[in-house]
């Protein structure tokens, strides 16, 4: 009987599996019915579906072209990450619109003009033994000659250098194998000074080169004293690449007007496309980068242009680390192979794809074996005997990113639209595929690397025509994503991009980026150090010193604090935001109105913001990134007071409107509050006195400051006393107002006071609980929770004696706040406090700290 039952539970489940087989089959059938697709079609959806949640394979780093931006998407999904803000202000991110932002910003400024566009081409990811790392990101603007570094652990951009003798740059960024240096080379030759030459001394003073960006990973900084230049002919150099493996140390930039020709179509001369494509070859220069870095040590061997070292031709020359090779026609791409020996050069106007071996190139160095030299002195090899060979690969041939196989690389036919698989090594075409349209850039999975991952490619296209719906004339660009894992290419997606024409990418596995998801406490992104404004929880004040105010202020659900802020016209405001937050993706915005700036904060991130209050009146400000329930109210007010006009008819109009009775209602009102003011100011100065703070020099400073506000405030009691006699409430009423002012700031100086005495005279914390208080206020409990007094939050002296096994409970409930919520004495709070406690994400170490915190407050409890 058990076998049968056995033997029923498999055929029963046998019919069930086979019964949802079909129907999902039948699903399939019918959607791929509905929307007409092939099985082809399907397939390749499949491949490029991600569920939610599911994440991607890799990153791809895309330059964006006219937006002067870093493009991030994810492979397969080809799903956008991030636009990163490198020569442009990104708004939404406040690159641009903040002060540390516009630090950065501004380090590319030209020649002292403000630049805020950019032209970004080539990104460069930093390599470690020619394999790419997940570190850093550079970037190039062709337009300003710029280069920029992106610090992955943010995704945010750290620092712009501007090339100070180069006035176009479009080969760069490339990276030396370990990212000693990064390389950026001259495109369109130009004098290397700053001053005016006549287009007649271009073969004599206008010059092309290569810049050596020194790259200190440890700051993470491109040190500019440090860098320097080789000086080439104005040739027009183009794209350039590193040497690796055998060919480490050397590098190879090529050419495209060998001609050397200057154009003058509007007088009647040939255009510059068909003069600079007159000969049947150009030049790709082969230099040696590390004898180079040798040579720029030494005065002798540089001359100082623009405050910038640059080693001439002849010096380069002199020392065999400058030699030419006659290369394809008007060449773009140069690409060397992941084990170095390899270099392939693409030949826009040549057919054929040239394949250079470096064994053969140095035989030739070695042996003084050239063909001659150039006008400017510079050694050439012959063509044939540098060839390892050729390849006849198709019209319009671009770039190249390599394969994982063995001798497999992928090029770009622009003229064709299609990507062409061959084998350098057996000069051999094998595959093809027509794409959609006119391909530029390519990049195969860490393709130019070192350790070529395969898989995918992506064609950076040109055109995209009938792709998508249209958006008017200027059509989006189109990325096309390309399975090349198996013997065929096969097209599986099209991927539109709405903002500037992407060049060329830089693709990485994404388990070798390990991005941060929040900032350590009060973090300056831009540096990855301590910000000066950091300001926690409690800390919040506003201080002025002349007519500069400064603001140390925070945010956090659902409020930023100080929600009014008084300034008078014509001050400088420099406000110091950091976000208290620690759970992951508690983003906060700030803006003020009418003023021009913005800010994105993530969690633990402090940023600054400065701005003349120029304008007068009433400007709200708010959190920009909807970030809770009650996002509306997180909001506050900047007020804007001209000092030149007298404010005195607004109270004294509210005044006038009274009744006699409301006046006396009015003037009672205002006198509690300040009794009850005055009591807590006797309060502190009897626990100061009592605790003799005189013996502590800070101290006694903060309480003399208070002591000397305090003092004012006899004179207004008389001046209030003397109105009310002669029963003049309304004047009465405006000294009371005055001494409250008073009493304010005294009570300002005496809480620092009273904070700065409990440190010195309560008993010593330990290591434990020292790291426990910074948990304690880095991680925002401080916003709610006050020693010794009732806030938004309670009071949390006693806290360790309200549980049975305290300690457990409250490391629970740290922990995970919601586990608590339901037990009766939590739910009383909560409905007290109107407020749940957010789970702040801390580790266990730091829960353990923040305990030992608990206790030493307990410890210390008549201090508080």
């Amino acid at each position: 009987m058990k076998k049968y039952l056995h033997i029923m539970c498999y055929v029963t489940l046998g019919f069930l599996f086979v019964t949802q087989t079909v129907l999902a089959e039948s699903q399939f059938q019918e959607i791929m019915k509905k929307r007409g697709l092939t099985e082809e079609d399907a397939i390749a959806a499949l491949k490029v579906y991600n569920p939610s949640g599911k994440h991607d394979e890799y990153y791809v780093f895309v330059g964006g072209g006219q937006s002067g931006q870093v493009l991030v998407y994810g492979v397969p999904s080809m799903r956008p990450l991030k636009y990163i803000g490198v020569f442009t202000p990104e708004p939404w991110q406040g690159y641009g619109f903040d002060t540390d932002s516009k630090e950065v910003l501004r380090q590319g400024n030209v020649r002292g003009r403000e630049i805020n566009w950019g032209d970004t081409h080539h990104p460069a990811l930093s390599e470690t033994d020619g394999k790419y790392d997940g570190e850093y990101l550079f970037i190039n603007d062709k337009a300003n000659t710029r280069i920029a570094v992106i610090d992955l652990k943010y995704f945010e951009t750290s620092q712009i250098v501007v090339n100070p003798i180069f006035k176009s740059t479009h080969g760069g960024a490339f990276v030396t194998p370990n990212t000693e240096y990064v390389l950026d080379t001259c495109q369109y030759a130009a004098p290397l000074t700053n001053d005016y030459y006549p287009i007649e001394a271009y073969q004599d003073v206008y010059r092309g080169g290569v810049t050596f960006w020194k790259f200190d990973r440890q700051k993470g900084k491109i040190q500019q004293k440090e860098s320097f230049s080789l000086e080439f002919p104005p040739y027009m150099q183009d794209l350039t690449d590193l040497g690796k493996g055998v060919s480490e140390g050397w590098a190879f930039t090529n050419s495209i007007n060998s001609e050397l020709y200057t154009g003058g179509i509007e007088k009647g001369l040939p255009p510059f496309e068909a003069g600079c494509s007159r000969n049947d070859t150009d030049f790709l220069h082969i230099y040696n980068w590390k004898k180079l870095a040798q040579l720029a040590k030494d005065d002798k061997n540089i001359k100082i242009i623009n405050g910038h070292r640059v080693i001439p031709i002849d010096v380069a020359v002199k020392n065999s680390a400058l030699f030419l090779v006659p290369e394809n026609k008007s060449p773009h791409g140069v690409d060397v192979s992941p084990d170095g020996r390899h270099i392939i050069v693409s030949g826009k106007l040549d057919t054929h794809a040239s394949v250079y071996d470096f064994n053969k190139i140095m035989k030739l160095i070695q042996n003084r074996d050239f063909e001659g030299k150039d006008s400017y002195g510079i050694p050439i090899l012959d063509m044939k005997k540098s060839l390892y060979g050729q390849v006849e690969v198709g019209l319009g041939h671009l770039h190249n990113t390599f394969g994982k196989e063995d001798g497999t690389i992928y090029s770009s036919m622009y003229v064709d639209s299609q990507v062409v698989k061959w084998n350098y090594k057996e000069l051999k075409v094998i595959d093809k595929i027509g794409i959609h349209y006119n391909v530029g850039h390519l990049e195969a999975m860490e393709g130019k690397s070192a350790d070529p991952q395969g898989e995918y490619l992506i064609a950076i296209n040109k055109l995209a025509i009938d792709r998508f719906l249209p958006v008017g004339p200027l059509h989006p660009q189109n990325n096309q994503l390309i399975d090349i894992g198996g013997k065929k290419m096969k097209l599986l997606l099209d991927m539109p991009i709405p903002l500037g024409e992407p060049h060329q990418g830089a693709s990485i596995r994404a388990s070798k980026i390990r991005p941060e998801v929040r900032f350590i406490m009060g973090t300056n992104s831009r540096t990855g150090k301590p910000h000066v404004g950091k300001t926690l929880a409690g800390q919040e004040k506003i201080e002025r010193k002349g007519n500069h105010v400064s603001i140390y202020a925070t945010v956090v659900r659902s409020h930023i604090n100080p929600e009014r802020v008084t300034v008078n016209k014509g001050d400088h405001v420099t406000m110091y935001i950091t976000n208290v937050e620690r759970a992951q993706d508690e983003t906060h915005g700030f803006t003020i109105d009418h003023y021009n700036v913005h800010t994105s904060l993530e969690p633990g991130e402090t940023t600054q913001i400065d701005f003349v209050a120029d304008i007068e009146g009433v400007f709200p400000y708010y959190c920009t990134e909807f970030c809770s329930a009650l996002h509306i109210e997180m909001m506050g007010y900047l007020l804007v007071k001209d000092p030149n006009k007298n404010y005195e008819w607004i109270q004294k109009t509210k005044m006038q409107s009274l009744s006699p009775e409301e006046l006396q209602m009015e003037y009672k009102k205002i006198r509690a509050s300040n009794k009850a003011t005055d009591e807590v100011i006797q309060s502190l100065f009897f626990f100061l006195e009592e605790k003799n703070y005189t013996k502590y020099t800070t101290v006694k400073n903060l309480v003399d400051d208070a002591k000397d506000q305090y003092a004012k405030i006899d004179l207004e009691r008389e001046k209030s006393a003397k109105a009310y006699q002669k029963n003049d409430i309304n004047n009465a009423i405006l000294f009371e107002n005055m001494i409250w002012q008073y009493m304010i700031k005294t009570a300002d100086s005496a809480i620092r006071a009273k904070d700065l005495l409990i440190n010195n005279i309560a008993t010593p914390k330990s290591e434990s609980a020292k790291k426990g208080e910074i948990a304690f206020r880095e991680g925002g409990c401080s916003g709610c929770h006050v020693i010794g007094k009732i806030s938004s939050g309670p009071d949390l002296i006693g806290v360790l004696k309200r549980h049975r096994n305290a300690q457990q409970w409250v490391a629970e409930y740290i922990k995970d706040p919601q586990s608590k919520f339901n037990e009766p004495y939590m739910k009383k709070l909560i409905e007290f406090f109107n407020l749940k406690m957010p789970n702040q994400n801390m580790s266990d170490r730091e829960i353990k700290d923040i305990i030992e915190y608990f206790k030493w407050i307990d410890e210390n409890a008549d201090l508080f």
